[in-house]
């Protein structure tokens, strides 16, 4: 749901204390709780620790980002895979493939030194 035009965008008046006066090189990482202020065009440059409930984030403005909320990027789940015989056997065929091709890379190299006198 968007805010009214009326209103206008919100960027937490604290974030903007922070930024003010500063460049984006020398300000460090900027923690932050506000997940909800959106990122103004002044804000671009500079890195924010996005608190996502257990730790803080760190996130970099692009010029792409403006209108945006913070917490839009820094994701407050961790998705760690889906389950299932299926996705073992996947899993299973890439772990072959990658030692066949650590396999193929050692092998010409081994028949390079044996050639050697």
């Amino acid at each position: 749901m968007t805010r009214s035009l009326k209103k206008g965008p919100f960027v937490d008046p604290k974030l903007l204390r922070k930024i003010a006066g500063k460049k984006p090189d020398a300000a460090g990482v900027l923690r932050t709780w506000s997940r909800d202020s959106q990122i103004a065009p002044e804000m671009v440059g500079f890195t924010f620790g996005v608190h996502n409930g257990k730790e803080h984030i760190p996130v970099t403005v692009t010029e792409e980002m403006v209108g945006h909320r913070l917490g839009e990027f820094s994701p407050t789940k961790k998705f760690t895979r889906h389950g299932g015989r299926m996705q073992k056997e996947i899993e299973q065929k890439q772990r072959e493939t990658e030692i066949a091709a650590a396999k193929a890379a050692k092998a010409p190299a081994a028949a390079v030194e044996t050639k050697k006198p």
